[in-house]
């Protein structure tokens, strides 16, 4: 079997035009190419990790070749990540890598929660999502119910996807009014502030 350093030079090195490892990743760079598989079915062409959902696309600058790899990969072998035009520093190749991947990741539950709401019939949900769409938030009572299909379902998520309006005083109201035990349910996608707010309106902070 082979070892690790010999998967990533047998991968890299044929479609390089550079002979060593330092000189083939200097080839290449990060695309603005993803793909999510929707399941984690699929195998890095660099290092040989499987079971990946989401895969990005490098490209090698000087003959044109390109591979599929792992977020890890451009970490671990600083492979060149650019925004305009401008190669980003390591941390910023890694808040930009992040970014792609919450992307995904966002893309992915929005599609689940419309197919969902499409085989339940579920207006309530089909609406909360079309006002999402539009405005990028929603009001308290939109995103419990979101919140709460996406855990009846399991479907992969992250709160701070659904961003709460609490500027508007029917949507202050919404929250002062709903009761406690789903305001917590809301409350890893409330901010800091508009936790306080919530205490302030009377209810208590989730037990940790």
């Amino acid at each position: 079997m082979s070892t690790y350093p010999q998967r990533v030079r047998e991968s890299i090195l044929p479609l390089s035009v550079g002979d060593t490892l330092p000189k083939a990743f200097e080839e290449w760079s990060v695309t603005d190419n993803v793909e999510d598989h929707g399941r984690p079915t699929e195998s890095c062409q660099l290092c040989g990790q499987e079971n990946l959902r989401y895969e990005f696309e490098i490209r090698n600058s000087l003959n044109g070749n390109t591979m599929w790899i792992g977020s890890q990969c451009i970490h671990k072998f600083s492979l060149s990540v650019f925004e305009d035009g401008r190669k980003l520093s390591e941390e910023d190749a890694k808040k930009k890598i992040n970014r792609l991947l919450e992307q995904m990741r966002q893309n992915a539950c929005i599609n689940a929660l419309d197919a969902l709401a499409a085989s339940e019939a579920n207006d309530i949900l089909k609406n909360a999502l079309a006002y999402f769409k539009k405005n990028k938030y929603l009001s308290p009572k939109q995103a419990w119910v979101v919140l709460w299909k996406l855990q009846q379902h399991r479907i992969d998520h992250n709160p701070s996807f659904f961003k709460i309006d609490l500027k508007h005083d029917k949507f202050k109201s919404q929250l002062r009014e709903m009761r406690t035990e789903r305001v917590h349910d809301l409350w890893p996608a409330l901010t800091t502030s508009q936790k306080d707010m919530a205490v302030r309106f009377g209810h208590s902070r989730p037990l940790p």
